[in-house]
């Protein structure tokens, strides 16, 4: 049933709140309301909705800076509305993270129906509505899970081997910490290092492909030269 999911709905205009918090809640949904991208990010953070339907032209962080904000930890959906249809703004909402974008004015059954397939979309996914376990690391749209030794990125499971999963492990639980090529080798191999620079580095590439969109300009796994590996916070 529809009432199960949480939506937040942003605005600075109280008519639009108003009118949008109406109808999604007269199609069986909970409804959170914020008027500022500042209140967006903390409800964000404190409730964790299901969507979030986010206007653009907002007072205190707009809709572009909050969606990059909330893109940062959450893979939360997130519907962008904005009075400008021209395509250059479009990108622009969709490049910060938004899933779609809906321009004003805008029928209300339009608007459920983008609802409706945001929702089924990443509930295919189970992408938002999977509970966080202690047994979880998260870092972006990237979960380890340590009790079933699986990766998670963007929604979708990857196969890891056993050292290529310790690696990412002892990384992503440190996110933004650069460990040397010496360092992981012993925190992975359990074995005093010595010239194993190489044998790092193959690993890491072999994670890179599996990881990142493209593995030439990697999102997470990156190389501090002369230093070693982090996996960034993103």
């Amino acid at each position: 049933m529809e009432n199960r999911y949480q939506i937040l709905v942003v605005d600075d205009d109280v008519s639009i709140v108003h009118l949008i918090e109406t109808s999604l809640k007269q199609a069986g949904y909970e409804v959170l309301t914020a008027y500022d991208g500042e209140t967006a990010c903390r409800l964000a953070d404190t409730m964790r909705p299901h969507l979030i339907v986010m206007d653009v032209m907002m007072p205190h962080c707009n809709g572009i800076l909050a969606t990059m904000r909330i893109r940062q930890k959450y893979n939360t959906p997130i519907l962008i509305l904005s009075a400008k249809a021209e395509g250059s703004d479009r990108v622009i909402g969709l490049e910060a993270g938004a899933d779609d974008y809906l321009v004003k004015p805008f029928y209300q059954q339009e608007l459920l129906a983008r609802v409706r397939a945001l929702l089924r979309r990443y509930d295919d996914l189970a992408s938002i509505r999977e509970v966080k376990s202690e047994d979880e690391i998260q870092v972006g749209s990237v979960v380890l899970d340590t009790a079933s030794k699986q990766l998670i990125v963007r929604g979708e499971s990857v196969r890891l081997t056993a050292t290529e999963f310790k690696i990412l492990q002892v990384l992503m639980s440190n996110p933004g910490r650069v460990y040397s090529a010496e360092e992981i080798y012993e925190r992975v191999w359990k074995n005093d290092a010595y010239a194993v620079e190489n044998t790092v580095m193959v690993h890491i590439s072999r994670i890179r492909e599996k990881l990142e969109i493209n593995p030439k300009k990697p999102e997470y796994l990156k190389v501090v030269w002369g230093i070693g590996y982090v996996f960034e916070k993103s």
